[in-house]
């Protein structure tokens, strides 16, 4: 499931050009671990906003999460534009590697 423009504000400063309150909200399939161990994740979301800890100005912020275990079962990632984009690239270099892979297995040899 994924959702649009959410009316969360995500901007803490007048930056229009900057700031889009765009959040995006799916439903997941896996598994994190934060301070209490692993646990499974169910839900994310995807924002661009001013970081809490990250030393930039705006970062690419996900959120994995599983509301049902309450606020301890969440790992979060501040990430700077140019980092979020190369992980979103590795990401899809290594999925579209293992379908390939997975294609080429599932053939019948010559």
């Amino acid at each position: 499931m994924r959702s649009g423009d959410s009316s969360a504000n995500t901007c803490l400063r007048e930056e229009p050009e900057v700031c889009t309150y765009q959040t995006e909200s799916l439903s997941l399939n896996g598994s994190g671990k934060g301070g209490q161990g692993w646990f499974p994740v169910t839900d994310a979301s995807v924002y661009f906003d001013h970081p809490v800890h990250a030393a930039s100005e705006h970062t690419l912020n996900l959120d994995f999460l599983n509301p049902t275990l309450g606020p301890g079962a969440r790992v979060a990632l501040e990430l700077d534009a140019a980092s979020a984009l190369a992980l979103a690239d590795a990401i899809r270099t290594v999925l579209d590697a293992s379908d390939s892979l997975a294609a080429r297995q599932a053939s019948p040899s010559a």
